[in-house]
C-alpha cells in the first residue's frame, strides 16, 4: 500500500502540469454542455477572478521569500530580451499604422499582442525547476512589465484609437492591474525578511509549495482561455490566423531567449523570461486595448508555452533518474 501511495503520489507531481490542463478545459467543457449549469456562470466567473489573484500573490510571496534582495539586479541579457520584445512590438504597430489595410491585420495584432504580454508570475517557479536563475526571471518579470506598462498606452492609440484614453489613463490602468500582483508580493516578502525573521525562516520551509498552487492557478488559466476560444464567434479563419500567430511567437521567443541566454550562461533563465507569458493578463490588454477577438491569442498561447513548459520538465526528470540509475 505504501509503495502505491508513492507511485501515485509520484505520478501526480511528475504530471502535475498535463493533469491541470487536461482538468482545466474539461471542467469549463462539461460546465459548458450541461445548461443547468449556465445560471451559476456569473458567480463561478466571479470567484475564479477573486481566487486566481489570491493564488498568484501567495505563490509570488513565496518566491520572493527564498530571493535575496540584492539578487534582484538587471543583466545584460535582459537588457536584449527587453530590446527585442519592446522593439518587435514597436515595429509591427508601425506597420499597421502605416498600412490600415494590410492582409491578416487581426493575425498581426495577435502576434503584437503575445510579442509584448509580460512575463508570467510563475515563470520563477518553472525556471526553478528547469534549474534556472529565479532571481533573474523575477527581475525581468519587474522590468518587462514597467516597460510594457509604457509601451502599451504609447503606441495603441495608433492602432485602436479609444475616445477618453489618455496615456496617463492607459498607463494607470496597466499600473493598477501589476502592482498589486507584482509589487506588493515583492514588499511582503521583504517586510517579513527584515522585520519578522522567524516568521521568515519558517515560510522558507514551504516555499515548494508554490509548484502547486501554479498548477491550480493553470487550472483556472487554461479553464479561463478555453471559455474565451469556445465563447469566440468569429469565423474558423480567424481563429486559424490567431493559433498560428500566438504558435510562431511562442517558437519564436524561447527560441531568441535561449539562444540570447546561451551567450551569458543564461540559456534556461532567458528562454522562461521570454516565453513564459502572463496569458491572463494578455487576454486583458487584448480586450482592453485591442480588438477583442485578438485577446483569443493569449488563450492558445497559454496551451502552447504550458505544453513545452511540460515537454521541458519531462526532459529534466528523466535526466535526473537516469543519472539516479547509473549511480546505483
Amino acid at each position: 500500500m505504501a509503495e502505491y501511495r508513492y507511485t501515485f503520489k509520484k505520478f501526480i507531481k511528475d504530471w502535475m502540469l498535463i493533469i491541470g490542463m487536461v482538468a482545466g478545459a474539461s471542467i469549463y467543457l462539461a460546465y459548458h454542455a450541461i445548461p443547468e449549469l449556465h445560471t451559476a456562470g456569473p458567480v463561478l466567473e466571479k470567484a475564479c477572478k477573486t481566487i486566481q489573484p489570491i493564488l498568484l500573490f501567495t505563490m509570488l510571496f513565496l518566491t520572493f521569500c527564498k530571493i535575496e534582495p540584492r539578487e534582484l539586479k538587471p543583466r545584460k541579457a535582459m537588457l536584449k530580451g527587453l530590446a527585442l520584445q519592446g522593439g518587435l512590438f514597436v515595429a509591427l504597430a508601425l506597420v499597421l499604422t502605416f498600412f490600415p489595410g494590410i492582409p491578416h491585420r487581426i493575425g498581426i495584432e495577435a502576434l503584437m499582442l503575445c510579442l509584448i504580454c509580460p512575463t508570467a508570475t510563475a515563470c520563477a517557479v518553472v525556471t526553478g525547476k528547469l534549474g534556472g536563475d529565479m532571481a533573474g526571471v523575477l527581475t525581468y518579470t519587474i522590468l518587462i512589465n514597467l516597460l510594457v506598462a509604457v509601451l502599451v498606452p504609447l503606441m495603441v492609440p495608433f492602432i485602436h484609437p479609444i475616445e477618453g484614453m489618455t496615456f496617463i489613463s492607459a498607463f494607470a490602468k496597466i499600473l493598477s492591474k501589476v502592482f498589486p500582483l507584482l509589487i506588493m508580493p515583492c514588499l511582503a516578502a521583504w517586510f517579513v525578511r527584515f522585520c519578522l525573521p522567524e516568521l521568515h525562516a519558517w515560510l522558507l520551509r514551504y516555499t515548494h509549495v508554490s509548484f502547486y498552487i501554479w498548477a491550480v492557478s493553470l487550472t483556472l488559466a487554461i479553464l479561463m482561455s478555453t471559455r474565451a476560444i469556445v465563447h469566440n464567434e468569429d469565423s474558423l479563419s480567424l481563429l486559424i490566423d490567431i493559433a498560428v500567430a500566438s504558435l510562431a511567437a511562442c517558437i519564436f521567443q524561447f527560441w531568441a531567449g535561449k539562444r540570447i541566454g546561451a551567450r551569458y550562461g543564461k540559456r534556461i533563465t532567458a528562454g522562461q523570461a521570454l516565453g513564459q507569458k502572463n496569458t491572463v493578463f494578455g487576454i486583458w490588454m487584448g480586450y482592453t486595448f485591442l480588438d477583442p477577438i485578438v485577446s483569443v491569442s493569449c488563450g492558445f498561447y497559454s496551451i502552447w508555452h504550458n505544453c513545452y513548459n511540460t515537454w521541458q520538465l519531462y526532459q529534466v526528470r528523466k535526466t535526473k533518474e537516469s543519472l539516479q540509475t547509473k549511480e546505483i
